[in-house]
């Protein structure tokens, strides 16, 4: 399994930006179809966006399409999110996650999350009114 390490996390106020960074190790990255989920206080982890291995296919949550962009290098091993006209409600702890590519289209898959076999620790985005 890849490794995975999320940065980029901290308090940002409504409307502003950010850019979440995932460091992949331990495997190619292009092994891997890739995702971000998140987990808000008492809620259930939810999906937010997904990126096909050879970065032509992106996915996005509807609460997110249209602010967040989810892109890949996957010569440097890196995962983005970058957070657009954020809100409170985005408050939440992000997590990177990769989906081993094994025949399955990712087109039916992307938003099952115990397909995704490897998962970051998380990093924390508070979103201030």
């Amino acid at each position: 399994q890849v490794q995975l390490v999320e940065t980029g996390g901290g308090l940002v106020q409504a409307g502003g930006s950010l850019r979440l960074s995932c460091a992949a190790s331990g495997r190619t990255l292009s092994a891997y179809n890739m995702g971000w989920f998140r987990q808000a206080p008492g809620k259930e982890r939810e999906f937010v966006a997904g990126i096909r291995w050879s970065a032509g296919v992106t996915y996005y949550a509807g609460s997110v399409k249209g602010r967040f962009t989810i892109s890949r290098d996957n010569a440097k091993n890196m995962v983005y999110l970058q957070m657009n006209s954020v809100k409170p409600e985005d408050t939440a702890v992000y997590y990177c996650a990769g989906q081993t590519r094994d025949g399955r289209n990712y087109h039916t898959s992307y938003l099952l999350m115990n397909l995704y076999d490897s998962w970051g620790q998380g990093t924390q985005v508070t979103v201030s009114s």
